[in-house]
């Protein structure tokens, strides 16, 4: 039986490229909203002779997710899970923006762990953004409806982001959104690793990716005040998400790897001088 690697947002930036990587001994399973950037990322992964197929999906729809989970499933054993699928302050109301990021890594680790079983992984993609949010102002609150009610969780979550200005509501549902994926990881890491599934999330800085480039000036002024003094690679941060799934990380779990060139603890170093 074939090993299955899902990679939601595989259509390209870090998803495709950890497709690259991955495809060389699992097959292939990319799903995404847009049909036209999957229909271009499978050709490139076909050419490279990987085992790839499509599966147009949106992350922050359960049903659809359901639904991808039965598909993924009856390709095979389903291994291994990228959730790559995010949208920034760029691309979308700040309502979308907590739907794909937060509601739906909760669709796919809830979906995909009922098919997933003994030696398999999650890794949930987040932001350095998560690390912006000063530990006094996360919403653990909110964030605990999660765990019995989602339209609870995304009720609160959409009230509170409705209660700031009009030119902040992105930047805030982005950056809670992103903390509460570093967040769930941890709690779903506790419910599901008894049954030898791994989740584990990555929190990326600035890489150049379309995403990257959607985020423009600021975002790359940021990595280039960082430790590293770059923007990152595609391929460095596909290689990183590569090795955290592979079974010579089988002890790594519940936690958050900060791959950002040192940007937060530049930063933070220099915040630190301020006060």
């Amino acid at each position: 039986m074939s090993n299955i690697c899902v990679v939601t947002g595989g259509g390209s930036g870090m998803g495709l490229e950890t497709a690259k990587i991955l495809g060389k001994d699992h097959k292939i399973i990319l799903a995404g909203r847009t049909v036209s950037k999957l229909d271009s990322a499978i050709a490139e992964l076909t050419a490279l002779g990987i085992d790839a197929t499509a599966f147009p999906c949106d992350a922050g729809d359960r049903e659809s997710i359901k639904k991808m989970a039965a598909y993924a499933a009856a390709q095979g054993n389903v291994k291994t899970v990228i959730h790559a699928a995010g949208v920034s302050p760029h691309m979308a109301s700040a309502e979308t923006i907590f739907t794909i990021n937060a509601v739906g890594t909760i669709n796919i680790v809830e979906e995909f762990a009922e098919v997933m079983g003994e030696g398999s992984c999650i890794l949930n993609v987040s932001s350095m953004s998560a690390y912006m949010l000063p530990e006094s102002r996360v919403p653990k609150q909110v964030y605990q409806l999660s765990l019995t009610d989602v339209n609870a969780f995304q009720a609160a979550a959409n009230q509170m982001i409705a209660a700031v200005p009009d030119e902040q509501k992105t930047g805030m549902a982005y950056t809670i959104s992103k903390n509460f994926v570093v967040w769930y990881t941890s709690r779903m890491a506790v419910r599901y690793g008894k049954k030898g599934i791994r989740i584990v999330s990555i929190s990326p800085g600035t890489f150049k990716t379309p995403m990257g480039e959607v985020e423009g000036e600021e975002a790359a002024a940021f990595a280039l005040r960082g430790a590293m003094g770059r923007m990152g690679e595609p391929d460095e941060i596909a290689k990183m998400m590569a090795f955290m799934v592979r079974d010579e990380c089988s002890y790594l779990c519940g936690v958050d790897i900060l791959y950002d060139g040192g940007a937060i603890s530049a930063h933070t170093a220099m915040m630190e001088t301020m006060v």
